[in-house]
């Protein structure tokens, strides 16, 4: 069986930064599950999974245009410290969580702390990445009809 929209496909990834570093993988007994069709994985990693089988195995590099997007300077920012209220310590690196104006979560990244100034990015952080993913279906099946009801709900 093949691959296509509102099927329901599982699969093992690794995914690695230009340099070969290894950035995520799935575990070996938790592969990614997900229904085809329905944007919940990057685009170009969904378009190259298009006709695959069962089996089939392939590596690929998905582009930022098909994967997080192109960096963006504009959702860099520099912030006052006391919007952290609470948090004694600030350093860059550290992630946090926050709605934007439509109640999406993003992940907000600390990129510079300069006395009470703290600059903030609000890319994701794969963002401006080529993506090097190499892929091994392990299973594709028609969805069930709760997944169907679900997929509904999924924003495309």
């Amino acid at each position: 069986m093949e691959i296509r929209n509102n099927r329901v496909a599982s699969f093992h990834y690794t995914l690695k930064n230009p340099e070969g570093e290894v950035i995520s993988a799935s575990p070996e007994d938790d592969p990614l599950t997900y229904i085809h069709g329905t944007g919940s994985i990057i685009p170009g990693l969904e378009r190259e999974l298009e006709g695959k089988s069962q089996g089939d195995s392939f590596s690929v590099v998905v582009p930022p245009e098909e994967g997080y997007g192109q960096r963006n300077p504009n959702l860099v920012a520099v912030l006052k410290r006391e919007v952290f209220h609470g948090m004694d310590k600030l350093e860059p690196g550290m992630q946090f969580q926050a709605q934007d104006s439509n109640g999406n979560l993003q992940v907000i990244t600390v990129s510079e702390v300069n006395g009470d100034e703290v600059t903030v990015d609000r890319n994701h952080p794969l963002a401006g990445m080529p993506l090097d993913f190499t892929v091994n279906v392990v299973d594709v099946r028609e969805q069930t009809e709760e997944e169907a009801q679900g997929a509904e709900d999924v924003p495309r």
